[in-house]
């Protein structure tokens, strides 16, 4: 049983399902199922017997333009495990892009990191690349743009804190800094942080890092190990937007690509292009009335 949930335009939900049921069934595909969820009223539910998966995605992607969707091989509940990346998918911005406003290096840094989210340039290298334009610059930077530049995505604490309330595990992974990724996991919730380090010495950044690269690789072992401590039959979600992203949203149950680039989102079960991050609590069944907003 294939699950689909979605967040539609309301306006031509009726027309739109209509038109995605007869080109399943079109595929000799039977439709068991179509209704709006009890708890979660905006959230319609398809369930398809003996679909397949992608042909499935393609269908409901053609006939939901600007859609919130989740599709599942088996039941959706709400899982035990939260990995998520931060640039671009917790905040709304590219904290080194940000950072490098301050040496006036923006514009050439931005474009080295939009290659790389696109997955046209190798992570590790580009990262490396982009902290050693950044050399010299003082560490009070970073506070400065925590403070005037860095901001939550919409919706961003009212997801973390709900899956909290309800047992979740949630870990911030970045391809960037701890200097962000800490005060942003402390202020959204998250239970723990892995990012990367820059190299500081005497107030000053040094152009290098300290430590391991947080790339993509990393991001999927984290999300592996941390489901692996939780036991056998834990669930997971990862959210990303990014290249980076793709195996850590492969590897988890539901793995959810948010505003994503085109290889993230087409690697994802989910996308989230209509809504905010509470989109994502709608999609799992949680009542509005049981999100916590603090």
């Amino acid at each position: 049983m294939i699950i689909a949930r979605l967040i539609a335009d309301p306006e031509t939900l009726g027309d739109n399902l209509a038109l995605a049921m007869e080109m399943i069934e079109a595929r000799d595909w039977e439709v068991a199922g179509a209704g709006m969820l009890e708890f979660c009223s905006d959230v319609l539910e398809l369930e398809v017997v003996e679909g397949n998966p992608v042909g499935i995605r393609q269908i409901l992607d053609q006939c939901f333009p600007e859609s919130d969707l989740l599709l599942s091989n088996g039941l959706i509940e709400v899982p035990h495990l939260f990995v998520s990346d931060m640039d671009s998918t917790m905040i709304g911005q590219e904290c080194i892009d940000e950072l490098a406003d301050f040496a006036g290096l923006k514009e050439r840094i931005a474009a080295i990191t939009e290659r790389a989210m696109q997955g046209e340039l190798d992570f590790e290298s580009a990262l490396r690349e982009r902290v050693g334009l950044l050399k010299d610059l003082p560490e009070a930077a970073i506070a400065q743009c925590l403070d005037e530049r860095i901001r939550p995505m919409p919706g961003a604490r009212t997801l973390v804190s709900t899956l909290k309330a309800r047992g979740c595990h949630t870990v911030l992974v970045t391809g960037g800094f701890h200097s962000f990724a800490d005060p942003v996991a402390d202020l959204l919730g998250f239970d723990r942080v892995v990012g990367n380090r820059l190299g500081l010495h005497e107030g000053v950044l040094t152009g290098g890092l300290v430590g391991g690269i947080v790339d993509s690789s990393i991001k999927k072992k984290v999300l592996l190990e941390e489901a692996e401590r939780l036991g056998e039959g834990s669930l997971s979600l990862a959210t990303g937007d990014g290249a980076n992203d793709i195996p850590m949203i492969e590897a988890a149950s539901f793995g959810i690509a948010y505003r994503a680039k085109p290889k993230a989102r087409a690697a994802a079960d989910g996308w989230i292009d209509r809504g905010d991050l509470t989109s994502i609590l709608s999609l799992l069944g949680i009542a509005r009335e049981d999100w916590v907003f603090d």
